[in-house]
């Protein structure tokens, strides 16, 4: 498990690195930065100690060389300040360089996700990898960048200049010293593996709120407030339980490296104070005072590196729940030389068509339809029969695995999803609006349209009287899935987005469900205009608004079990016909 651990941190830390070659330069003018900087600042306890030694005895000080001194390291101190500051723009510019580009490659992924991948994973999940994930990797990185580089220059610095001074003395640092970094690499092996569970519940707990948070009507609705706040509180507790081991082990590290430090300036003074009172002319008063200010800058970055390294294990952690999603393969399922889709005529053929969501559960059995162009079909039937099933289909948000559906006699599969994606308009029951205008909802699938295309979309879909009566108009900002609207002016405005685009096949799931009566009514109108001509798919619960198809299919357990117009349907008196009356009946009271 450990030897796994750090084979994983190292395989992160490597992805890590392959980010960082953006800015190369960046990162080597960093390393030169620091470099200077910290021999600027070793350099001036040899000039404290140089001054130390110019007071020789009482009323023998050469205040003149003591000057010059002073000088020296004022001037070392405001040139080390700038390089500072130099190397935090870079670090910044760097840390924030990789974590953008982290990010918008998370992101692409998602977007290159399959609608399948995205239904077999939590929101909450994704989100807390992209956003809480990430953050907590930018503040290790920013931490390593910061510190981890000026504490490694930092050692070597002062290890030279230690054994200029007094090797000897500088031997007993280094013989014990060690012991530092043995703590903090033991403490690093154990908090990755409680870094990345605590790291795994947060993304499971952050997947709760935000299925809670939207869900909050009908947990209210159903009264499971309760249930909900215990459900919570069981994740967070593994949450606090997770983070008070990781951070118990973290905290040891700085401690721990502090009585070793405090050790090794207790050796050095005890044995520099004695080479002094025994007359020894290898170290002066004023060297000992450079030397004991060495020994603590030498021992300082080792509980800065100590620190970073807790950090960094987090950090890596976080980091690699990202590069597990962005390193994820994607099935290949686009043809490699795709046929262009132009001129789309509409004809669809399901030939010999078996589907299942999961092995061993099948929906839809040796499907069997063809559909001429510019016909309107119809979709009927009790819930779970597949009817939005073979939309998912048509749309490719999942592919067959036997059989075939053709557009204009190609195989579906043989077309690019974007091209056959813009061939279909679709109106979904189940509302989404983005996070802006209403002009730019209704352009969402045609962000280049003009204003009067805007307007004249909104009017066909019988939403431009609402939209004038809102504050600001077209202009009015609504918020996430349009919260601030009814359910029926969402669906208005989805059902513009399609009118604007003017797509050649059309489909309609339950386009009207949440639309009154009047209303409705007015747009059926709107899309018989709309679909004269093409090819439309309309799956319907309310079977009065299907009596105008040119085909109903009657769906029942993954099969077409009937089909027909709605008179000859009736006529048969089958399942259709029971369906019907008992709308009907339904309607009537």
């Amino acid at each position: 498990m450990k030897k796994q651990s750090v084979k994983s941190s190292l395989k992160t830390f490597a992805t890590v690195l392959r980010y960082l070659k953006i800015f190369r330069i960046h990162f080597l003018l960093s390393l030169l930065f620091t470099a200077i900087s910290v021999a600027l600042s070793l350099y001036v306890p040899i000039l404290i100690g140089n001054a130390i030694d110019l007071a020789v005895d009482r009323g023998l000080v050469y205040l003149s060389g003591i000057g010059a001194i002073l000088l020296k390291i004022l001037i070392a101190v405001l040139i080390t300040g700038v390089l500072q500051w130099l190397v935090n723009v870079l670090n910044n510019r760097m840390t924030y360089g990789i974590v953008r580009n982290i990010r918008y490659k998370a992101f692409s992924k998602i977007q290159a996700y399959p609608v399948s991948r995205i239904d077999s994973r939590t929101t909450g999940e994704m989100v807390s990898r992209i956003v809480t994930d990430v953050d907590q990797f930018a503040d290790g990185l920013l931490m390593g960048f910061t510190q981890f580089f000026s504490g490694v220059v930092t050692i070597i610095g002062t290890l030279l200049f230690m054994l200029l001074i007094s090797p000897p003395v500088t031997a007993i640092v280094v013989i014990v010293t060690p012991l530092s970094l043995f703590v903090a690499a033991f403490i690093a092996k154990k908090t990755y593996t409680m870094f990345k569970l605590q790291a795994e519940i947060r993304g499971e707990q952050t997947a709760f709120i935000d299925e809670m948070i939207e869900g909050k009507k009908v947990v209210s609705a159903f009264s499971q407030e309760e249930n909900a706040k215990r459900d919570f509180d069981e994740i967070n507790g593994r949450l606090s339980s997770a983070s008070l081991r990781a951070i118990f082990f973290s905290s040891i590290t700085n401690p721990s490296t502090r009585f070793v430090n405090s050790l090794v300036y207790t050796l050095v003074a005890l044995t520099g104070a004695l080479l002094c009172l025994s007359g020894s002319t290898a170290i002066t008063i004023g060297k000992l005072s450079s030397f004991l200010s060495y020994s603590t800058q030498y021992t300082k970055p080792f509980n800065e590196i100590s620190g970073v390294v807790t950090e960094l294990q987090n950090a890596l952690a976080c980091a690699s729940r990202v590069f597990d999603l962005i390193d994820e393969p994607i099935p290949q399922d686009e043809a490699e030389e795709p046929i262009p889709l132009r001129e789309v005529r509409g004809d669809i053929t399901f030939d010999h068509v078996p589907f299942s969501y999961t092995e061993d559960h099948p929906l839809i059995k040796d499907f069997q339809l063809s559909v001429q162009s510019g016909q309107h079909i119809a979709i009927v039937g009790p819930t779970g029969c597949g009817k939005t099933t073979l939309i998912n289909l048509l749309m490719r948000f999942y592919d067959v695995k036997e059989g075939a559906i053709t557009l204009d006699d190609h195989d579906i599969r043989d077309y690019s999803k974007q091209d056959l994606r813009k061939s279909f308009g679709m109106v979904l029951q189940d509302t989404w609006l983005i996070n802006g205008t209403i002009r730019e909802n209704i352009a969402f699938g045609h962000p280049n349209a003009s204003d009067e295309e805007i307007v004249a979309a909104a009017k066909a879909a019988h939403a431009h009287s609402f939209i004038r009566r809102l504050p600001k108009g077209y202009d009015t900002i609504i918020s996430e899935n349009g919260s601030s609207l009814s359910q029926g002016q969402k669906q208005l405005l989805c059902i513009a987005r399609v009118m604007i685009c003017n797509p050649e096949i059309l489909i309609l799931d339950e386009a009207t469900s949440s639309i009154d009566t009047r209303t409705e009514m007015r747009i059926q109108k709107a899309f018989a205009t709309l679909m004269e001509g093409k090819t439309s798919f309309i799956v319907a619960h309310r079977l009065s608004t299907i009596k105008e198809a040119d085909v109903i299919l009657v769906m029942k357990d993954g099969n077409i079990i009937e089909h027909g117009k709605h008179e000859a349907l009736l006529a048969q008196k089958g399942f259709y016909f029971e369906l019907y009356n008992s709308q009907f009946c339904r309607e009537q009271e």
